[in-house]
Parts: C-alpha cells; sequence; structure tokens
C-alpha cells in the first residue's frame, strides 16, 4: 500500500502542500484528484478548485463522481486538520471496524485517512493526505478556494498556472509571463524579483532592492557564475532553474545533485543548459570545497 501525508519539507515529495499548488502552476489539474471528506456545509462554503466531495451511503464512502482513478496520477485527500499518519499506522495492525459507526453526515477526525486507506486499494498511484487538512492549506493558498462545483473542461484549460513554489511561501520559479502579472504578485505577496533573462519586467523598475535583473542570453556560452554569490544573498530569487538550485546549494550547503533533485520535484520539465551545468558544479566546488557530483550522468 502507497500512502503519503504531504510534509512541509520531505525527501520524497514536493515541498509542503506544493504538490497541489503544482498541479495549478503546471496546468495540469486533469492529473490531480482532490477528494474532500468534510462536511457538505463546509464543502458549500468553499473548497480547493476543482475538489469533488465525498459522500456516505449506509456509513461507507463512495468514490466521488466522474473520477476515473487510472487516470489520475496524484489522488490528495483532505479533510479539515489531519496533520499525521500515526492513526492509520496504528489502525494497521487492528482489522476492526469499530470506529466506523458514525452517523451518516459525520466527519471524524482522521476522515483523510480513513477514505485514503479505501483509494489506495483501487488505484496503482500514491495516495496523498494534505498535512493540516484545508484549515491550513486555504489560510496560506486562500486564493485557489471555490465555491465553484462543477468545471468544464475549456475552463480547466484556460485556468492561468502560477509560478513553482521551491520554498513555500518564500521562493517561487516562474516565466517572464508570471512576473509580470498583477494577480500572481498580490496572491503570492512577490516582495522582490531576480530577473534572470534580457526582458524587462513592469515591477520594481528603479529599486535596487527589490530587483536583481542579471542580463544573460539562454545559451551555453552564457556566464551565470560570477552572479550567484550576489543572487543568492538577495531575498526573493525567482525564474531561472540555475539560479534557484544555486540558492538552494547556498542556503542549505548541500550538493548540486541533491538541490536538483528538489527543483526537479517541482518542475520536472527543467533543463538548464549544459554551460549552466558546469557552471554550477563549479559554484558547488565553492559551497563546499569540492565537486561531488557528477554531471556527466544523463540526468543532467
Amino acid at each position: 500500500m502507497s500512502f503519503n501525508c504531504l510534509t512541509d519539507i520531505d525527501d520524497n515529495i514536493s515541498p509542503l502542500s506544493s504538490l497541489v499548488v503544482c498541479s495549478f502552476a503546471n496546468s495540469v489539474l486533469k492529473y490531480f484528484s482532490f477528494p474532500d471528506v468534510r462536511s457538505k456545509w463546509e464543502y458549500d462554503e468553499s473548497h480547493v478548485i476543482t475538489a469533488l466531495r465525498v459522500k456516505k451511503k449506509n456509513n461507507e464512502y463512495l468514490l466521488p463522481e466522474s473520477v476515473d482513478l487510472e487516470c489520475v496520477k496524484y489522488c490528495v485527500v483532505y479533510d479539515n486538520n489531519t496533520s499525521t499518519l500515526e492513526v492509520l499506522l496504528e489502525d494497521d495492525d487492528d482489522d476492526s471496524d469499530s470506529d466506523s459507526a458514525g452517523k451518516v453526515s459525520d466527519v471524524v477526525p482522521g476522515a483523510a485517512i480513513e477514505y485514503g486507506r479505501i483509494l489506495t486499494r483501487l488505484t496503482r498511484h500514491p495516495v496523498y493526505i494534505l498535512k493540516g487538512g484545508y484549515e491550513r492549506f486555504s489560510g496560506t493558498y486562500h486564493f485557489l478556494r471555490t465555491q465553484k462545483i462543477i468545471w468544464m473542461p475549456q475552463e480547466l484549460d484556460a485556468f492561468q498556472p502560477y509560478p513553482i513554489e521551491i520554498v513555500p511561501g518564500e521562493v517561487f520559479l516562474g516565466n517572464f509571463s508570471q512576473a509580470c502579472d498583477p494577480k500572481i504578485q498580490k496572491d503570492l505577496k512577490i516582495k522582490a524579483h531576480v530577473n534572470v533573462s534580457m526582458d524587462t519586467g513592469p515591477f520594481f523598475a528603479g529599486d535596487a532592492d527589490k530587483l536583481l535583473h542579471i542580463r544573460i542570453e539562454d545559451s551555453p556560452e552564457a556566464q551565470i557564475l560570477p552572479f550567484l554569490r550576489h543572487m543568492c544573498h538577495f531575498i526573493g530569487i525567482s525564474r531561472s532553474c540555475a539560479a534557484v538550485i544555486a540558492y538552494l546549494m547556498h542556503c542549505n550547503e548541500q550538493t548540486l545533485q541533491r538541490s536538483w533533485a528538489y527543483v526537479k520535484k517541482c518542475k520536472n520539465n527543467m533543463c538548464p543548459n549544459r554551460g549552466l551545468v558546469s557552471q554550477l558544479l563549479e559554484w558547488e566546488k565553492t559551497i563546499l570545497g569540492d565537486s561531488v557530483t557528477n554531471i556527466m550522468d544523463p540526468l543532467y
């Protein structure tokens, strides 16, 4: 059985509820399912965008309508505030169903875990529990709440993606269009930009404390190494995958390999060119005193 609890930082999964935010960042909502096991009135009041309320019949959970689990890569179950898997681990040794005799509409502590256990028998993909539940998630990502229940395919296709969250609430990786979007700036409370491109954005112009603009082309000959230390000391790094990787290496004093893997989980299509990868290896030597990562590995 594959069962995971989303945590703020975990070596095996994307950060925080970033796995959920990732679905909105990459416009891949069709690969996500968000079963909501809260009460009807709580769901009607607000829920995660595209979430479906889980119903009960004869005290047994039903699968949400219109969900084909074989097409769902990530199934993220949430209740109000579940924050641990301890209940699940204890119940695995006990086949008793003695605590499932509540009322049909009751949502008891651990409801997300109870329903998650059912889903693990129906899908080959991992089932995740949203740590802290809806209370924590909606408090941080209020802009991903809605009362809307029915979504048309064209509405999902038109959904404007958010930047990738690298460090929860602090560091985001986006493209130039996102950096120019005032709604995104407001929603994510962006306080500064690092612009690693030849283009000039509309925000923080002329404010050296909030804008660091590194003008380099996206080519193997581009030189990013001379700017890395400055970028790592600049609050609010964003946009460039190479810049974010360098920041993580500097901030956590960790290898290029570990930082690369972390960012790859958040943005699986990242592909810094060979010139930048070689410079990141030099940066690793600067940070750790020696080159550890083998960039000849096909991974890079």
